[in-house]
């Protein structure tokens, strides 16, 4: 098999198992790059990491490329590749989405506080602010923040009735680390973190929008740097009177299997707690073993894990959580 017709697998797979029923949108785009041959090639003498739909599609938003229209879009890329390449070649996927708080509020709420959050992949920082929004899994609102409301769908197994939280935390300082910060002052890093925002996903777009306008206002202290080399340095800022939380939502299904595993053993040797949300697959590099707890039926296969032990299975974007943490522990 030929790099090319790798290239073509990655987009066909990316439409129908990531943009089938989420986004007819990119799904069509996709089906359109993996069956075009200047297309693909073009795609394909990018470095691998930087091959991913994701990317592609988000400088294009970006660009103001056609989107609506397969055909014009794969001409539009082919034209405009001379300031397309460059602009992958400098950019990241980096969906910070803070409605995964709503997924992360109820392993923080099991540690004392005031805490400590360091947010490994922090993008942005929309997510260091968990205090700061607002949630609603459907028994009212929870929190008085200045941001956005988000909703959650929250179950628990039947053999036992847990609430959803009723609280924020105590936040007394907030770091990140992540290999290429976005500045939300700036105003191109904050049109890069809209237009990774897939077409129909409005109401994503609009909290991304409100918790931007908050982090804008209150800039987190982010870092460029790598999880492997820099992160004990940054656990090293944190007060002496906060609980350490270091946490990752979505971030090292990009980083190689060698490297999580790597990260996992660093993680457990410093001081504080961890909270891991990712997809089975990443847990599994992690040491994190997939739970007996069965998924809800047609939930997403994202896992929750604090401290290595799997607290419940979670939306990837935040919009579920199904909790058994209480049994966990």
């Amino acid at each position: 098999m030929t790099a090319t017709d790798e290239t073509a697998q990655l987009y066909e797979r990316f439409a129908t198992n990531q943009a089938a029923g989420t986004s007819p949108t990119y799904e069509a785009l996709a089906h359109a790059v993996a069956a075009d041959p200047g297309v693909l090639e073009l795609v394909t003498t990018l470095p691998a990491p930087k091959r991913q739909p994701n990317l592609l599609f988000g400088v294009a938003t970006m660009f103001g490329a056609p989107l609506t229209d397969p055909k014009a879009f794969t001409v539009w890329v082919t034209a405009n590749w001379a300031r397309v390449r460059p602009e992958i070649l400098a950019r990241s996927t980096q969906t910070n989405e803070a409605a995964r708080c709503a997924t992360l509020l109820p392993a923080l709420l099991t540690i004392p506080g005031p805490l400590a959050l360091i947010e490994v992949g922090a993008s942005a920082g929309l997510t260091l602010y968990p205090d700061r929004y607002r949630y609603d899994y459907g028994q009212g609102i929870v929190g008085d923040g200045p941001g956005p409301v988000l909703p959650c769908d929250w179950s628990t197994p039947q053999r036992y009735a847990a609430e959803p939280p009723e609280r924020v935390p105590t936040v007394a300082w907030r770091g990140g680390l992540d290999l290429n910060p976005l500045d939300l002052t700036r105003d191109d890093d904050r049109d890069w973190l809209t237009a990774l925002v897939w077409p129909e996903h409005h109401e994503r777009r609009k909290r991304i929008t409100q918790a931007t306008e908050l982090v804008r206002a209150d800039p987190p202290h982010v870092i460029q740097g790598d999880l492997l080399t820099d992160l004990p340095a940054l656990v090293a800022e944190a007060p002496s009177d906060a609980t350490v939380v270091i946490f990752h939502s979505a971030v090292l299904a990009y980083v190689e299997p060698d490297d999580r595993r790597r990260f996992a053993d660093l993680v457990r040797d410093l001081p504080g707690h961890w909270i891991a949300n990712e997809g089975v697959g990443v847990m599994a590099d992690l040491g994190i073993a997939e739970p007996t707890e069965p998924t809800p039926e047609g939930a997403p296969r994202f896992l929750t894990a604090l401290d290595g032990i799997p607290v419940a299975w979670s939306g990837p974007h935040g919009q579920a959580c199904h909790w058994f943490g209480d049994a966990a522990r």
